[in-house]
């Protein structure tokens, strides 16, 4: 990852995804190799790792007995901060993420999505340089997960450096400067979102609906440049295509000189999901 990144982990469940994040932010003892975080050896400066980083968990565990702004509090006096200056950082975090209100509330009466926005601003209470985030979103429903990204995506305006583990592919396509897809262990792909999506096989999917029967257009569409795979499916002409959208007009010329008019198109790009199927052999779950 580099500085000011917004760097993803892609994977299924078992990947490897949480002990990579776990050896980074020093909970689990790598048995080999070398890991720098905030210029810190993980290994052998886990003290000054653990002063750089904050780390947001998969599932919230704040302290129950203290309420959210003790809880910010008392995380902060860990890390040396003044009472005074940690109260004025803990307010301030709050009205940012949006549960100012909750300050004196105890944790069991906020939400699932309010909780992770304690968690985010606790792990952020002492400014760390690097902000680790495991499956932020998992268990949270749509609506709360939208708005998660948005706090996200503002912290990174801020210039921080975050790392995300998730096996949401749209959660990691939408918010990632780059990916790094891994299974087993294995580190299978490491680039941007764009360029891992250009390398899905498959190409992009037109869909084209016609006036009539597929079937009557479906040899002269074969022939296209560009198509690397075309079907009839009664009046839908599913065509495989590596010029992407541009092959739309030869697609309809085609279909017009067989008499056909087309009633509907519909594109689908090549998706994460599909490079990792192709890497795996799998769908992501």
């Amino acid at each position: 990852m580099r500085d000011g990144e917004f760097f993803g982990l892609l994977g299924p469940n078992g990947a490897g995804k949480t002990t990579t994040i776990g050896i980074l932010t020093t909970r689990v003892l790598a048995t080999s190799g070398t890991a720098i975080v905030g210029g810190a050896n993980v290994t052998t400066q886990p003290v000054q790792v653990r002063q750089r980083i904050g780390v947001v968990p998969q599932r919230p565990n704040p302290d129950r007995g203290l309420n959210v702004l003790e809880n910010l509090l008392f995380h902060a006096a860990y890390f040396g901060i003044s009472s005074t200056v940690a109260t004025a950082r803990a307010h301030q975090l709050l009205d940012q993420l949006g549960i100012a209100e909750k300050a004196s509330a105890k944790v069991d009466e906020m939400s699932g999505g309010q909780q992770q926005r304690l968690m985010i601003a606790r792990a952020l209470i002492h400014e760390p340089r690097v902000i680790f985030l495991d499956e932020p979103t998992v268990g949270l429903d749509p609506q709360t997960r939208l708005s998660l990204w948005d706090i996200l995506r503002s912290l990174h305006a801020e210039g921080r450096t975050i790392v995300m583990t998730t096996h949401y592919m749209e959660e990691a396509d939408k918010l990632c400067d780059r990916v790094a897809i891994v299974d087993q262990g294995e580190l299978l792909e490491l680039d941007t979102p764009e360029a891992l999506k250009a390398r899905a096989p498959g190409g992009t999917l037109v869909e084209v609906t016609l006036s009539r029967d597929a079937n009557g257009v479906l040899s002269d569409v074969r022939t296209l440049d560009g198509v690397l795979r075309a079907e009839a499916k009664g009046r839908v002409l599913p065509v495989y295509s590596a010029r992407g959208g541009r092959i739309v007009s030869p697609v309809i010329q085609a279909a017009e000189e067989r008499g056909a008019t087309v009633t509907n198109i519909n594109l689908t790009e090549p998706s994460l999901e599909t490079l990792f199927v192709s890497r795996t052999g799998r769908k992501l779950d």
